[in-house]
């Protein structure tokens, strides 16, 4: 049986295959491409360091990038002095719905980008949140109420 290969470059890979998904769901996340680009690299960044100890790069990576958008939110609105803003503004919409996504609570609209954006289940958004699933499907049924509420 072949030993899994986890050196540099099986990082190069993983880079090459996934890279865009992972700027796409931190532009999502930020509302910038190039907050976006810097999130993914130094989610990279990082996960080399330690790439031999991770077991699930993608998952890590995407932890790493939703950990970083929220960190982002934070050190901008304490910069400015301000609560962290419940919503995304700067960017075009992606479709009709981006707008009042936008405008849905950080915890909420990460729930939604990453349970209809990146077509996750459930389970998996909790296990990347490290939170507890019923907790997401209350997050994400807050959401989905809000959202019906302001197309209708």
């Amino acid at each position: 049986m072949a030993e899994l290969q986890t050196g540099p470059s099986d990082l190069a890979q993983v880079y090459r295959d996934h890279r865009l998904a992972l700027v796409r769901l931190g532009f999502l996340l930020t509302g910038s491409r190039e907050d976006s680009e810097d999130l993914v690299q130094s989610a990279f960044a990082t996960a080399r360091a330690r790439w031999d100890e991770i077991e699930q790069p993608l998952a890590y990576l995407k932890r790493a990038v939703i950990n970083q958008a929220s960190d982002l939110h934070r050190r901008r609105a304490w910069e400015r002095g301000r609560p962290v803003p419940e919503g995304v503004t700067e960017i075009p919409e992606v479709d009709e719905t981006w707008a009042v996504v936008q405008r849905l609570p950080r915890r909420q609209r990460t729930v939604v980008v990453l349970r209809f954006y990146e077509d996750l289940p459930p389970l998996e958004i909790a296990r990347l949140l490290s939170r507890h699933p019923a907790t997401v499907r209350s997050d994400l049924r807050r959401a989905l109420a809000r959202l019906r509420k302001a197309l209708t």
